[in-house]
């Protein structure tokens, strides 16, 4: 199990040092997403912020990459 996740991070690394802003992007791009389904979009998925929790834990985890790599 450990060393499965030792190669996912050591591939990832490689995937995002050139591309430092590509997550917290993503991140940006599901809260922006979040704030036009929750007026267009009925029920649960709409009113859950769901996209918008998402987008944030993604932005935040690519920032935190990006300064460690």
């Amino acid at each position: 199990m450990m060393q499965w996740l030792s190669k996912l991070v050591d591939k990832s690394s490689e995937f995002f040092a050139p591309r430092k802003g590509l997550l917290p992007m993503i991140g940006i791009l599901f809260i922006a997403t979040n704030f036009i389904v929750q007026f267009f979009v009925p029920g649960w998925f709409g009113s859950s912020n769901l996209l918008l929790h998402l987008g944030l834990v993604i932005a935040i985890f690519g920032l935190m990459l990006a300064w460690a790599l």
